[in-house]
């Protein structure tokens, strides 16, 4: 398969996805951005947590 026919037929493929509007986008965004902040906050809290206990040690 050469690469003229195989950009050609992912072109193809891509007008075939639903994308997002704004508003749709915009409430993703939202929910991604707070996830990662959470986790990244967790992760951090349990760290310090771990590092303390082994501290004690």
């Amino acid at each position: 398969m050469n690469i003229f026919k195989f950009f050609k037929n992912v072109s193809r493929e891509m007008k075939k996805v639903s994308w997002p509007k704004g508003k749709e986008l915009t409430s993703y965004t939202i929910t991604v951005i707070t996830t990662v902040a959470f986790v990244a906050v967790f992760f951090t809290l349990v760290d310090l947590g771990i590092t303390q206990i082994l501290e004690l040690f």
